[in-house]
């Protein structure tokens, strides 16, 4: 088959992949797709996964947290590729399928190069990566590593109440052997990550590539502010008898505002607002408030929330509300293996880009040698229904990723 030839099979292989997926998770109310780990959704595209691995001839399997491997090869020392299928509430068809469907096209890659593997080659799906469902993002990395505490982990509710053991039971997966899997972690020689670019960094440092090679992650976290007052009538309480705690929740998101000024090159941001008991004409009793922060390194992100939440403490006294603080998760910075970055970058004359986003090749990095490859996203839109990548552009990223593992399995 000549090249043109190979190009025009690949991206039918990828537009079938792609269509494989677009109906499954759509979100009727936001737009784009809300697919959560152990939902409904989640368990179609798991057997999806499954299905796909299997007709490549991999051996799938299921760890104890949840997450799916497909293996070509086995024994010690593999190289990992992945990413994961789930979203964020309304989000896009690309963050996270776009790094599954481009690692088992690059197996198929690697096939038709005639390449054998001398080292086990393994395509894994980490579960509930974006947190959406029970708030803990890198949920099934986290596990893996022991990163997070399963006994906390068990404790998880999801905002219908659901507890995440029954969750995990619907799945087939025993909820008691959830934790760290230093075994199989042990047999990972190298994990690399393809994930769509997240914001316009390549623009910006380099207008006319396509790929770019993973530098590292900013330190990221996420904090829950609750905040009480009194609930009372919206129409007859006056204005000085009032204990509102939306006024104080309101505060919050000028208050991250205000302080990006003061910390170049910081992130924080409101994206959930949730009052009790939620009536038009009633003053809410309480309202939880998420921020979410993300800035150099963890005690440059601590710095930022402190400022913040003095603020947010200050409205609260001033409306006779109380203020409770909880940290959901903190993410200390991350910076990816420094051979594996030279190598691709240098292979494949690409870029080496920073970002402020959150994966599993982060949970990874601090076991592993880890890194990550972004296709370019021209919009810079992400976490929301515009997220898109060229078509050509992702077919480059199959490339890309099939370039450097093998020139790591040599």
């Amino acid at each position: 088959m000549n090249s043109r030839g190979h190009r025009a099979e690949a991206a039918g292989r990828f537009t079938a992949l792609q269509a494989d997926l677009a109906g499954i998770g759509r979100d009727r109310h936001r737009g784009g797709y809300s697919r959560h780990g152990f939902d409904d959704a989640d368990l179609v595209l798991r057997e999806w996964f499954v299905h796909q691995a299997e007709r490549r001839g991999l051996d799938v399997e299921t760890d104890r947290n949840g997450n799916l491997w497909a293996w070509w090869g086995s024994g010690p020392d593999a190289l990992v590729t992945g990413s994961h299928l789930d979203s964020v509430p309304g989000g896009g068809a690309f963050d996270g399928p776009l790094g599954v469907l481009s690692s088992l096209l690059a197996v198929d890659e690697l096939r038709v190069r005639g390449v054998v593997p001398a080292r086990p080659v393994a395509v894994v799906c980490f579960v509930e990566e974006e947190g959406g469902r029970f708030g803990l993002p890198c949920l099934g990395s986290r596990l893996l590593t022991g990163a997070a505490d399963p006994d906390q982990v068990r404790r998880l509710k999801d905002q219908a109440g659901v507890p995440l053991v029954d969750a995990v039971r619907r799945s087939g997966i025993d909820p008691t052997h959830l934790g760290a899997d230093p075994d199989r972690l042990a047999g990972i020689g190298a994990f690399v990550e393809l994930h769509v670019e997240q914001g316009r960094l390549l623009a910006a440092q380099a207008p006319d590539a396509v790929v770019g090679v993973g530098a590292g992650i900013v330190a990221h976290g996420r904090w829950r502010l609750s905040l009480t007052g009194q609930g009372n009538h919206a129409g007859t309480t006056l204005v000085d008898e009032r204990r509102d705690p939306m006024i104080p929740a309101a505060a919050t998101v000028l208050a991250a505002r205000r302080a990006l000024t003061r910390y170049p090159g910081a992130v924080a941001t409101v994206g959930r607002i949730v009052p009790k008991p939620g009536g038009t004409n009633v003053i809410a009793s309480s309202v939880d408030v998420w921020l979410d922060a993300r800035f150099g390194s963890v005690r440059s992100t601590a710095a930022l929330v402190d400022e913040i939440i003095a603020d947010v403490r200050t409205e609260a006294e001033l409306e006779g509300c109380s203020l409770v603080v909880h940290r959901e998760s903190l993410s200390p910075d991350v910076d990816f293996d420094a051979g594996l970055i030279a190598r691709s970058a240098e292979l494949l004359s690409a870029p080496v880009i920073a970002t402020g986003a959150g994966h599993d090749a982060g949970v990874l990095s601090a076991h592993v040698p880890s890194s990550m490859l972004f296709v370019r996203n021209r919009s810079g839109v992400s976490h929301a229904p515009d997220e898109h990548a060229e078509t050509a552009d992702c077919l480059e990223g199959v490339q890309a990723l099939a370039d450097v593992l093998q020139d790591l399995l040599r």
